[in-house]
């Protein structure tokens, strides 16, 4: 039997069932529910919360990576009070997204990967809630100096507690290969890192090229509408299909990288943003997987993408 640590404590990895890789209850910023609450919606985003997992829950979702990391304003609490509340699990992550505080830039690796091992070992701010997942992130213009401090730290932790890594890359300028250089480096076994954000890009020997190093790779944003100069929804799931038919359908995972309350947008953009996906976090499950069978995908790649993967990288299942 091998467990994973959920919001609501330990689960058994064979009660995940349908997984969404990377998803998210509540974005803000670090410190603002702390220092400005009236600013962060909570219990709205508590009862919103509970109203779209629950059809999630009905529409067939088992378990979320909430992959929301302490300087994306992570408020633990809430997304326990969301997965109680709707009966999806949600596996919470440790970790630095790239909204990386000033005070990490000059720390030594080691400073910040006893960071998160603490968070690993002992619990979130007090709550005892331990997180599954190490979530790292760089974006357009590639690792930077604290990026790569970041990174190395997640390194580390995840060689001391056995957590798996979760990464954000800007896949356009392939920034997931330094990513995995880095990790070489620190003599990460690849098998536990996943590249995320990695369906921003059609580039299949790019995609191919992480593969063979033995990473798995998250296809984890999916919406409606495409922004300007990465693939809409269709083109992402031609990618999918064009990796499960290179024989890579045993490393794939996909999610939405949705959220109930995003405080990092404007109100505006964001409920433009929910107006234009009804499917919500039932997106995927609606036309993407119906869009790649129509195609030529079975019933047992989505049974990978969705289920066996997510379950195998949590385990460290080759």
């Amino acid at each position: 039997m091998t467990t994973v640590n959920s919001v609501l404590g330990p689960m058994d990895t064979s009660e995940m069932g349908f997984t969404l890789s990377h998803e998210h209850v509540l974005i803000t910023s670090a410190g603002i529910q702390t220092t400005f609450p009236e600013f962060v919606p909570r219990d709205e985003t508590i009862e919103e919360g509970v109203q779209l997992f629950k059809d999630a829950k009905a529409g067939g979702v088992d378990t979320i990576f909430d992959l929301t990391t302490h300087d994306l304003g992570r408020d633990i609490r809430v997304v326990e009070a969301v997965s109680r509340g709707s009966g999806v699990n949600m596996i919470a992550a440790t970790g630095t997204w790239r909204d990386i505080p000033c005070v990490f830039w000059t720390a030594e690796v080691d400073e910040i990967a006893s960071l998160y091992v603490r968070e690993l070992d002992e619990g979130i701010e007090g709550t005892g809630i331990r997180p599954g997942i190490i979530k790292v992130a760089n974006d357009v213009g590639g690792v930077t100096d604290e990026g790569e401090i970041v990174l190395r730290a997640a390194a580390r932790a995840h060689q001391k507690t056995g957590a798996p890594i979760y990464t954000h890359t800007w896949a356009p300028e392939r920034v997931g290969d330094q990513q995995v250089k880095i990790f070489e480096d620190e003599g990460v076994d690849l098998n536990r890192v996943c590249v995320g954000h990695s369906n921003d890009t059609t580039d299949l020997d790019y995609l191919k090229g992480l593969l063979d190093k033995g990473v798995w790779i998250g296809l984890d944003r999916y919406h409606p509408v495409a922004r300007p100069g990465v693939p809409d929804w269709r083109a992402r799931t031609d990618t999918a299909k064009a990796l499960i038919d290179a024989g890579y359908g045993d490393r794939l995972m996909m999610g939405h990288d949705a959220q109930v309350r995003l405080r990092i947008a404007s109100k505006e953009a964001f409920a433009e943003r929910m107006r234009l996906n009804p499917d919500k976090f039932l997106f995927i499950s609606r036309n993407a997987l119906p869009y790649l069978k129509e195609n030529g995908g079975t019933d047992a790649d989505v049974q990978n993408i969705m289920v066996n993967n997510p379950r195998r990288y949590i385990e460290g299942a080759s």
